[in-house]
């Protein structure tokens, strides 16, 4: 069913976003007044992500749904943005 989130669906998107936070460079210089933004979007990816293991865990799959979207949304922000380099389309949203 469509509107149904499955564990199957749910560790799909765990290994895609594990994947790209491991895969994900920070694309600015650290003297780059982007470079705040960078870290602090990757800060708040891997936040987002242990917090949809925090709710896998506990069997909340729409809460950690819910979660993984807001972390792969700022890795895709960040790539979008270029202060990420992402160049795999499976795994980063860019262009």
């Amino acid at each position: 069913m469509a509107n149904v989130i499955s564990e199957e669906k749910l560790k799909k998107y765990f290994r895609l976003t594990r994947e790209a936070l491991e895969k994900l460079e920070i694309a600015v210089h650290e003297k780059s007044h982007l470079y705040s933004v960078a870290k602090d979007f990757l800060m708040m990816a891997e936040s987002y992500f242990r917090d949809a293991q925090y709710y896998y865990e506990k069997g909340d799959y729409v809460t950690a749904f819910a979660a993984l979207n807001y972390a792969h949304g700022f890795i895709d922000a960040g790539v979008r943005l270029g202060v990420f380099k992402g160049e795999d389309e499976r795994l980063f949203a860019f262009g």
